[in-house]
């Protein structure tokens, strides 16, 4: 954990069941460090150990601040300067930190950050298995042609890691198991090209997957998504384009010319019904062209990553209806 020594050695002292749940870590100037977990938000107990208190946590100083900051960038803080514009850092294991400080603006625009007061270090962890469930509802039958499917779900319910597991399954090759009188079915692998605009999916450090996405797989890294998937879509020539969060009238235009092109498309999106979506232009128009044949709903009934339903795309029929995880 690239946290600077004092910190190291009180997180040490978190028993293991709190280290399981731990989601983020919280460092904020002058203010308690924060452990953010899936049971609830606590604090990092300056004797060690966690407390509900704030007064009796570690209050995270201004050479903590200047210490975290050399240990993430190797001690050399112009080398992340892009980073440290977009406003985070991805670190070795695939770990993401948000940066919060004093923008340094040029011409308008941010040019990098100074005065780093505020860190999120996101936990990242990939869980093999995730997509088990969703993948046979995923496959045209027939040809086994991947569906083209959208990610539908809140913050915090597992979205980006169902979508790595399903990146991943789809380049290896699965199977789907016998069910409803018919036999098992083998399906190959895919080519698949991966735009990770905020470097989530794959978590690439110096151009290499600390997530596993699969054998097949192509990752276009910080890259904005509407030129990365025109970008992936000529020079990769994938079966199924990959990624997150669509959001910009520009996202539902390259996804558009993906579907046009021939690729089958995996994206998410934040939301937590057709209703909520409607309201955005960009997801609108999308599901107004009905460009997606699979609409995956995720929730927190059976705690994150639980799925609520799957639905068609096109009739609008629910091809699962959950909750499952």
């Amino acid at each position: 954990m690239l946290v600077p020594q004092r910190i190291r050695d009180l997180l040490a002292s978190i028993e293991p069941g709190v280290v399981a749940s731990l989601e983020e870590i919280r460092l904020r100037l002058g203010r308690p460090v924060m452990l953010v977990t899936s049971r609830g938000d606590l604090y990092l107990a300056r004797n060690g150990g966690i407390t509900m208190d704030p007064g009796e946590a570690y209050l995270f100083t201004r050479d903590d601040a200047h210490k975290t900051l050399q240990l993430m960038c190797s001690g050399s803080v112009y080398a992340v300067e892009e980073e440290l514009r977009n406003g985070y850092i991805t670190l070795r294991g695939g770990h993401r930190v948000g940066i919060a400080g004093r923008a340094v603006l040029e011409g308008g625009h941010i040019k990098t950050q100074r005065d780093i007061a505020g860190f999120c270090i996101r936990i990242s962890r990939q869980v093999i298995g995730a997509a088990d469930k969703v993948m046979p509802y995923c496959i045209q039958p027939g040809t086994g042609r991947f569906l083209h499917t959208l990610i539908i779900s809140p913050p915090r319910c597992g979205k980006t890691t169902l979508l790595r597991d399903m990146i991943r399954q789809l380049s290896n090759g699965f199977r789907i198991p016998p069910g409803g009188g018919g036999p098992g079915l083998n399906i190959r692998g895919f080519k698949v090209a991966v735009v990770d605009e905020r470097s989530e999916i794959a978590a690439c450090y110096q151009g290499e997957p600390q997530n596993d996405v699969g054998v097949r797989t192509d990752v276009l890294d910080s890259c904005p998504k509407a030129e990365g998937i025109m970008m992936l879509i000529r020079a990769m020539s994938p079966d199924v384009i990959a990624t997150d969060e669509l959001g910009r009238a520009e996202d539902a235009e390259s996804v558009e010319e993906a579907i046009n092109a021939g690729v089958s498309v995996l994206a998410t999106a934040h939301g937590s019904s057709l209703d909520e979506l409607a309201r955005r232009p960009t997801l609108n128009r999308l599901l107004s062209w009905k460009a997606f044949e699979r609409l995956i709903f995720l929730g927190q009934t059976l705690g994150p990553g639980t799925v609520e339903k799957i639905v068609d795309g096109i009739s609008g029929a629910v091809v699962l209806n959950g909750p499952v995880r």
